[in-house]
């Protein structure tokens, strides 16, 4: 049974292009390198990680393909590409040479046009992934839920995974909207769900592991055990308490599930819906 954490980042810190880390996030205001996280891995029995963007440009998918071929721990890279740029098809063709790199993502919950994913330009580009065997992570908002159902409904054969269970307002204790809108978009098969980044959508310093449990009831009834993914959202999870006390939410909360139960969500589904080599 492989244990693989879904959804990490290594970067070489710059304050003016990484000046979403503020300073109220000190704790990551600095280099996270593989060297950095595969300690943490072996502490925790994971066998490998994806890593996935954190800046937006062709220089961040050569840094993170260098880390994977590098380190054999990393099982997988999610990539940046400009889908509406003209020329999306041929990028892709270029990037598909790197066996590593598996899917795409787009900071979707920083745009001013909350319903950018539907843009033709846009969804011209979503449309050349799936027969180029690319996934896409989808990182939004929970007021963008609504558009990624519309997104997924109209690619139904594009695998899609949400991050961060769509950060829902935890540290408010929210929840009724966001549990309304998630599943709507769990109800398309092809969408699957990454159980990470919770632990910063808390409040930082006085979360507590039960302020989780309604909103992972609500995504593990929704998807189902075949379409949940564990990640650890590190080296961003250090604001808040850290890997170690992030992971073991999870596995408090899987403990009365099946065996076969909790080895598709510590590993197996990651390794079907990226098509990792493990």
């Amino acid at each position: 049974m492989p244990r693989i954490d879904a959804h990490q980042h290594f970067w070489q810190f710059d304050p003016v292009r990484d000046a979403w880390i503020t300073d109220d996030m000190a704790a990551i205001q600095r280099d996270f390198l593989p060297a950095d996280l595969q300690p943490i891995l072996q502490q925790h029995r994971l066998d490998g990680c994806v890593v996935v963007q954190s800046d937006q440009s062709p220089a961040e998918n050569a840094f993170q393909l260098a880390n994977a071929d590098a380190h054999d721990f990393i099982k997988g890279v999610v990539g940046w590409v400009d889908l509406q740029a003209e020329n999306v098809a041929e990028r892709l063709d270029y990037y598909q040479q790197f066996a590593k790199l598996k899917g795409f993502r787009h900071v979707l919950q920083g745009e001013a046009d909350r319903a950018l994913m539907l843009k033709p330009a846009f969804q011209r580009g979503i449309g050349e992934l799936e027969p180029r065997g690319f996934t896409y992570d989808l990182l939004i908002l929970p007021d963008q839920l609504g558009y990624a159902a519309e997104l997924a409904a109209a690619f139904p054969r594009q695998p899609f995974v949400v991050d961060h269970i769509a950060k829902p307002p935890i540290r408010a204790q929210e929840i009724d909207a966001w549990m309304r809108d998630i599943r709507t978009l769990a109800a398309h098969e092809n969408v699957c769900c990454k159980v990470s980044g919770m632990v910063t959508e808390a409040d930082w310093q006085h979360w507590e592991p039960e302020d989780f449990r309604p909103y992972l009831d609500v995504v593990f009834a929704a998807f189902g055990p075949r379409r949940v993914l564990y990640g650890s959202d590190w080296p961003v999870c250090n604001v808040a308490g850290g890997y170690a006390r992030a992971i073991g939410i999870l596995e408090d909360y899987l403990r009365p599930f099946s065996a076969a139960e909790q080895a598709l969500f510590w590993g197996d589904n990651a390794v079907r819906f990226y098509g990792l080599a493990v």
